[in-house]
This record gives structure tokens, sequence and C-alpha cells, in this order.
């Protein structure tokens, strides 16, 4: 007998994996966040450890339930943000991931997921670790979509201060990780 899923449904957008070659279906809605996080190759190996594991996603505040402690492709995850009845959740499911390469030198290192039904958009969202020949590394989010229903439409200008303030979050949470922070 099978584990029954944590999220039940199917992908429910156009474009499923476009975040990980960067062209997001036409006519979407796409923001792309790109941040320092750090230096150097141990940096690096941390906050690809840390995204790899949820903890970027559990350090900037949000509640994580996957079917996985490691993210892997296929994998369901809900994510859970506000406060008791203000909660809501954000079920989606990884679509595709990239290992960090062994040694040094740029690379990156990252995953997407994509919506399913009950969360608050339609789309997909990406998050990617890199190191250039440098040794800076960044983050760079990225995330298309649009609301769901009319409900999460009606709540425009409030959905995009959401979005500013966990993209703020994850960030600062890349930044930690790479640091060692915690």
């Amino acid at each position: 007998m099978s584990t029954p899923r944590i999220a039940g449904g199917e992908l429910n957008y156009a474009g499923i994996g476009a975040t990980e070659n960067g062209v997001p279906p036409e006519g979407s809605d796409c923001l792309v966040t790109q941040a320092s996080v750090g230096d150097g190759e141990a940096a690096y190996r941390r906050a690809v450890q840390g995204l790899l594991t949820w903890q970027l996603h559990k350090r900037a505040g949000l509640r994580v339930r996957a079917e996985s402690d490691v993210v892997v492709p296929g994998t369901r995850v809900v994510s859970g943000f506000g406060v008791g009845p203000f909660r809501i959740n954000a079920p989606c499911e990884v679509v595709w991931v990239r290992r960090p390469v062994p040694g040094g030198g740029p690379q990156s290192a990252g995953f997407g997921y994509g919506t399913l039904p009950g969360h608050p958009v339609r789309g997909e969202e990406a998050f990617e670790i890199s190191i250039d020949a440098q040794g800076m590394v960044t983050i760079t989010i990225t995330a298309f979509g649009g609301p769901s229903n009319w409900f999460y439409a009606a709540g425009g200008a409030v959905s995009r201060r959401a979005r500013r303030h966990v993209t703020s979050r994850y960030i600062r949470s890349a930044q930690e990780l790479a640091a060692g922070v915690g």
C-alpha cells in the first residue's frame, strides 16, 4: 500500500519546468530577484546544502511539510505562512533539481517547484545558488504565474507586498546559511 501524498491534484499551470531554462510562458508575470549571499566555496556549499534540505524555507519563517527531507524531483511540499486562521498553505511539487558538482569553479545548484490546487497562485518558483569565478555567491529567485482565483486576484497589492516580504526573508536566510549562522 502506498503512502498518501501530502497534497493532491496535478501541476496546474502552463510552462512546467520553465524556470530551469529561464524562459517563462508567454504572457505570464515573471519576477527575478538576485542578491549576494557570501564569498567562497565553503559559503556556496553551506548555502546549497541548506537550500536542498528545505532549511532556506524554514529559516525564512515558513512552516514546511515535505514528503522528503531532501529536495528531489516529484517531491510534494506544503509551505505555510501567516498566523492562526490567517495561515495560507501553498502546496507545490518539485519539477527540477540541479545538484552541485564536485570541485571548485563557477557553478549553480537549485530547484524549481510548481503549484498544485489550493496554492494562492498558479505558476512556478525557482531558487538557485551560484558561485562565480571570483568566488562571489549569489541567490537567484525566479517566479512566474498569476493568482489562482478571483479572491487572490482582488488582493493584488497585498499579494505583491507579501511576495516581496517572503523574498527578502529567503535572501536573509540564504545569507545566514552561507555564513554558517545557526
